[in-house]
């Protein structure tokens, strides 16, 4: 879950917030946990990279890669807290990283930076010494060494607050950098045993950038004078949304095949377009506009108009010079349960939501259409591949509808019993605050009772008995959300089409077939569940994902009311503040889970100002053994005393069932043909020396070597 140093944050489940979420240091981001037996829980990736792999002697020399990302980089320092996507891909084509990922989420040293780093002392202190590359050289002729390591120290340690960084983990453990035997050895000395050393450095900032806070804070929010990668930053245009990297004469690797890269600011609903237009050759895609691409394909070069989500009609011609390139992101999407008030704090309550989840069905309803494996992630803290990698799920139990309604009568909740007739304008829903915010709209981007079309009294209604079949619906914009008849507290009545069974009729009204009677009722008021989304492009996915989980919730008497909200307010105002019940968001993989995976389960504690402070855990939920197994884990340099405590955490994890992991989120990239060494990533850091076009006559063939 490592950003580039700044501390994890959420990957916005809206193509529009993606980027501000995810950066690539689950790309860059290491780990001192290596090798795994056959007999080794983590298994392996559930997907490869599709990069269309090509030998570097096949790819021409030269040319000009325009690739999408979502919006122009705010700041090109990724240990700022407004960093993102953008940034972090800037980084790793014009920077420093002492080691890479490779395809299994897994470290590798970077030869072209580091000859070797180790722990060359644990008592009385840990001691790692670095031994760079002696070629390894700044753009500006100077070589890389311990200076940059230390003002990178210094700027990053916590002690100056005048540095205005996101956060200091890791670096706040070091007590001191020297110079080693030589100008090329980095001697870093720990203040306490630190097992997640190797994330640090990465990337590696020049002296000049992290020398004072002025440089800091403002001078490589726009530039980037000194760099020391493959590639050089060139520009960064705001007017033309255009980042702008040129191969860079002073690198001493193996050159770049490509004389340019441009990143091109384009949202995520106008890049099938923009690749049909010949203004991009490489773009991330939604899964919408992948079936677009598809049809493309059997069209045969004919004018077949195709339409998109807020798209004009494009020529099929005009898509099929591109290939759909398939992965899966080193990332996975939840479901939140809020447990700071309402019904979920009580933990029964949340064990009986989590144990009314059918996690399957719900990972092939998103990967089964696309072609991808659709196996629910069984971790909270690594991915299917990674080292730390367990499945812990069997700490909470899975699917079963029996200990579900168990759970709840044991919590107090009844089927049937009396309910307030009618809930007055202003009063708080049985769970958290249900208060609408000014950006909620009504119809499908207001509020409404999941529980719609339920003919078959299993959780899916007649059409929805392939979970494709509701993927379709959503994508031709027929979402179950849109029907029924909506009151203005966003109620729908029993019976009509929306209405959950038994919510809303008359007393006395028998319940559907195959539904319990009633819904569930404690204290004069119903089992109902604030369920938020957002309303954004690319949302349609967590649509489909949260009608059916509203749906296998009203088999145990759980209502749920689901809410739409803008992106720009999800995570802001309803999330992060804690104004929700139930949401779907996700969260990038680490490769050293004991730092960055802390915050965001660590129990919360009050502030100084008398508020709570939540860090990243914005379910709410916490324990003090967690907390110390992280600590445990973070402190240990045996690797595999280090993967034991981080699953035994992840099982306890589980247990509290405040966050249930659904299914690793798709990775769609629509790359021109004949474009190698790049598309779907999945947990591989992009090589992106190796990167071009093939040469005339040439064809894929062996991956590149060498990293």
């Amino acid at each position: 879950m490592s950003h580039d140093g700044v501390g994890p944050k959420p990957v916005r489940p809206s193509a529009a917030l993606r980027s501000a979420a995810f950066l690539a240091a689950g790309a860059l981001a290491v780990s001192a946990l290596t090798g795994c037996s056959a007999e080794d829980p983590a298994g392996k990736p559930l997907a490869g990279p599709d990069i269309a792999p090509a030998a570097r002697a096949l790819v021409a020399d030269g040319g000009t890669l325009r690739w999408a990302v979502d919006t122009l980089p705010e700041t090109l320092n990724t240990f700022q807290s407004d960093a993102d996507a953008a940034t972090g891909r800037i980084a790793q084509a014009v920077l420093p990283s002492m080691y890479r990922l490779d395809r299994k989420g897994r470290p590798v040293r970077d030869a072209d930076y580091l000859e070797s780093a180790k722990v060359v002392k644990t008592e009385p202190k840990q001691v790692v010494v670095y031994k760079l590359n002696q070629q390894a050289v700044w753009s500006d002729g100077r070589e890389i060494g311990a200076a940059d390591f230390a003002a990178q120290w210094r700027a990053l340690s916590g002690k100056d607050s005048a540095y205005w960084t996101a956060r200091n983990a890791g670096y706040d453990r070091i007590e001191k950098i020297e110079r080693g035997a030589n100008d090329l050895e980095v001697k870093v000395t720990f203040a306490k045993p630190y097992a997640d050393w190797q994330s640090l450095f990465t990337p590696l900032y020049p002296k000049d950038v992290m020398g004072t806070p002025d440089a800091f804070n403002d001078g490589a929010r726009r530039k980037l004078k000194v760099t020391a990668g493959p590639f050089s930053l060139k520009q960064v245009d705001t007017k033309n949304k255009q980042v702008s990297l040129v191969r860079n004469p002073r690198w001493w690797g193996r050159p770049a095949k490509l004389d340019e890269i441009d990143l091109e600011a384009v949202p995520l609903d106008k890049r099938a377009d923009a690749l049909a237009d010949g203004k991009l050759d490489l773009a991330e895609i939604d899964p919408s506009d992948a079936g677009r691409f598809a049809l493309a394909g059997r069209a045969n070069g004919t004018g077949t108009p195709l339409m998109g989500p807020g798209s004009r009609r494009t020529p099929a011609k005009a898509l099929q010079g591109f290939a759909v390139r398939k992965s899966l992101e080193p990332a996975y999407t939840q479901l939140a349960l809020n447990g700071s008030e309402g019904p979920l704090a009580d933990e029964r309550v949340r064990r009986a939501v989590a144990r009314s989840l059918d996690r399957v069905s719900l990972a092939e309803t998103v990967l089964k259409p696309l072609g991808l494996p659709a196996v629910p992630v069984g971790s909270h803290l690594a991915l299917s591949g990674q080292a730390v990698y367990a499945d812990n799920s069997g700490a909470l139990g899975g699917e079963d509808t029996a200990k579900a309604q168990a759970l709840l009568a044991d919590a107090g909740w009844v089927r049937g019993g009396p309910v307030a007739e009618e809930k007055k304008k202003g009063d708080k829903a049985a769970g958290a605050a249900g208060k609408k915010s000014d950006d909620e709209s009504e119809g499908d981007d207001g509020t409404y009772i999941v529980g719609e079309d339920d003919k078959n009294g299993d959780g899916r209604g007649e059409d929805d008995k392939d979970p494709r079949d509701h993927a379709r619906k959503q994508e031709n914009g027929k979402g179950s959300e849109g029907g029924g008849k909506h009151l203005a507290d966003g109620r729908q009545y029993a019976g009509e089409q929306g209405g959950a069974p038994g919510a809303y009729a008359p007393k006395g009204t028998a319940a559907p077939a195959g539904v319990a009677a009633g819904p569930l009722a404690k204290n004069g008021k119903p089992l109902t569940l604030r369920f938020v989304l957002p309303s954004g492009t690319g949302s349609e996915v967590l649509s489909t994902v949260a009608d059916r989980i509203g749906r296998m919730l009203q088999r145990v008497g759980i209502t749920t009311q689901i809410t739409k909200v803008s992106d720009e307010s999800y995570f802001k105002d309803h999330i992060a503040s804690g104004q929700f019940d139930l949401a779907l968001y996700s969260w990038p993989a680490s490769a050293f889970p004991a730092t960055d995976a802390r915050p965001v389960y660590a129990k919360p504690v009050p502030a100084a100002d008398g508020s709570l402070d939540v860090e990243q855990n914005y379910t709410r939920i916490g324990t003090d053994q967690v907390d110390q197994l992280f600590d445990q884990a973070a402190g240990t340099l045996d690797g595999s005393e280090s993967r034991s405590l981080l699953r035994k955490a992840d099982s306890r994890i589980w247990a509290g069932a405040a966050s249930i992991p659904l299914y690793q989120r798709p990775q769609l990239t629509a790359a021109k043909k004949g474009l190698v060494n790049a598309g779907s990533f999945g947990f591989q850091t992009p090589v992106y020396e190796d990167m071009g076009f093939l040469r005339k006559g040439a064809a894929p063939g062996p991956a590149p070597s060498g990293h």
